[in-house]
């Protein structure tokens, strides 16, 4: 079964968020259980394609608009990733060194949309010359959203409709939302079809995909269910597809996060040794950011916005502080400005019990996952969530919203067989009292060093969702 997933992230290639984790890892191990799965996505400027050997297999010209354009297929060679990487080359518009904003201004590229629909357009370009189609094109967002409307109604790619399609939504909070004359840059639309792409009277790519495509997917079961009550004017739609709506939850890979072979990590350590090598962890990230080693260190790591509920954190962690709670707190990660200033301010406030680093750094975070004693993720939305899979894998408890993916692989210690803390309200009271709990549990040594390593032993993997996903691409061509 050949798979062709269509995407604008893959760890390592580029990445901002779990999109890349996900592209990243799903296709090695569905080719380990018999899949030939590749990745195409666009070539961008970036340090780690600029250092691969690449191989050009394929040149073409095609149209948008009134406009044509030249674009090349180039692989990558050798078997890094464990999978085939192909990459879409759009001079001009796609190589460039941000993936959706440009890099030195920060902001959004002008020509958004003529970039997702130049590299969905090539893509499909190079697929139609190949003797033998794929089994099925899996689409990942709204920025491959318009494949399956390409393929079913257009005649430019007629020939190719009978070519299942999956549009995998791994954050509904984005639509590929446009003037509705964006709809002039796609080919010889058939007549009758131009509905498809209106939603609202505003050209909406990620409508016309879970309308066109064979089966929409989300990244967790939970998530689904969130969609269909709210989805940015979408639940309608979701509801009313929704036989052909499924949710499958996201896993990790655990040769990559393992806390016995991370080389990012100065000590390692297994499900045997977790206890010295914890606790040496917790030392160096407590040494670094000058916090007291005696108490429980909770972190927060990921993007500061109020989408994980980041914006939360500072009234809660203060008013803990303010009660004479016992707990340390670190905060890595970048997002909106006024939260990097306040977490700043709170360094200086907290001196010993609280810090902060406004950064990316992938060596940092690993180190954190491995030092602290709980992840915090109190996210108004979370589609999946991969944190709290990482910080599992490393021993560190989680203490997370139940929403979403969070809900679906999150077990409260309250229930049998618990293994984590969740709370339901997005309020500081709730999230107060999960960080409360966190503290009492750790006091309760025997209770919280069994779950440590109990967490350790969960399998978070992709081997089941790598399966569920070929079941369900071999239910299109049954």
């Amino acid at each position: 079964m050949n798979i062709i997933h269509l995407t604008f992230e893959c760890y390592p290639v580029a990445k901002t968020g779990g999109l890349a984790d996900v592209l990243g890892s799903l296709p090695k191990y569905q080719r380990a259980l018999g899949a030939d799965a590749w990745v195409v996505m666009p070539r961008y400027n970036n340090e780690w394609i600029n250092q691969r050997n690449i191989q050009v297999v394929h040149a073409a010209s095609t149209w948008m608009g009134n406009q044509m354009f030249h674009f090349e297929i180039h692989k990558v060679e050798g078997d890094e990733l464990g999978f085939p990487l192909y990459l879409v080359h759009v001079p001009g518009r796609l190589d460039r060194k941000g993936i959706y904003v440009d890099a030195d201004s920060g902001y959004g590229f002008w020509d958004e949309f003529e970039r997702y629909l130049s590299f969905q357009l090539a893509a499909l370009e190079w697929i139609r010359t190949f003797s033998t189609y794929p089994d099925v094109l899996h689409c990942h967002d709204h920025h491959t959203a318009l494949v399956p409307f390409l393929i079913t109604s257009t005649d430019t790619f007629s020939g190719m409709e009978h070519i299942p399609t999956i549009v995998t939504i791994h954050n509904g909070e984005y639509h590929g939302n446009y003037d509705m004359g964006k709809a002039d840059l796609i080919p010889s639309i058939k007549f009758g079809q131009h509905g498809f792409l209106d939603w609202g009277g505003r050209f909406n790519a990620l409508s016309a995909g879970i309308r066109k495509a064979w089966k929409v997917t989300t990244v967790s079961k939970t998530y689904m269910d969130e969609l269909q009550e709210s989805a940015g004017g979408l639940e309608g739609l979701l509801k009313a597809e929704s036989g052909k709506c499924t949710g499958i939850i996201n896993g990790i890979d655990d040769e990559v996060w393992n806390p016995q072979k991370d080389h990012m990590l100065e000590y390692h350590y297994n499900k045997r040794t977790v206890e010295s090598g914890k606790e040496k962890s917790k030392r160096l990230i407590c040494e670094y950011f000058n916090l007291n080693t005696n108490y429980p260190l909770i972190a927060f790591i990921g993007r500061l916005v109020k989408e994980k509920g980041a914006d939360m954190l500072p009234s809660a962690i203060s008013e803990f502080i303010a009660q004479g709670g016992r707990a340390s707190f670190v905060v890595l990660g970048t997002g909106d400005h006024w939260l990097q200033e306040r977490l700043r301010v709170m360094s200086d406030e907290y001196t010993g019990f609280f810090d902060s680093s406004i950064q990316y750094n992938e060596t940092l975070s690993r180190r954190i996952y491995a030092g602290a004693d709980f992840i915090i993720m109190p996210s108004r939305v979370e589609p999946c969530g991969l944190n709290q899979m990482y910080a599992m894998r490393y021993g560190t408890i989680p203490i997370v919203r139940e929403v979403g993916g969070l809900k679906d692989s999150v077990r409260d210690i309250g229930e049998e067989d618990g293994y984590g803390i969740r709370f339901r309200n997005f309020t500081p009271d709730d999230t107060l009292h999960a960080l409360y709990r966190a503290t009492d549990l750790y006091e309760d040594t025997e209770t919280f060093k069994s779950i440590r390593k109990k967490i350790m032993g969960l399998d978070f993997t992709w081997n089941r969702s790598a399966q569920t996903y070929l079941d369900l691409y071999q239910s299109l061509l049954d």
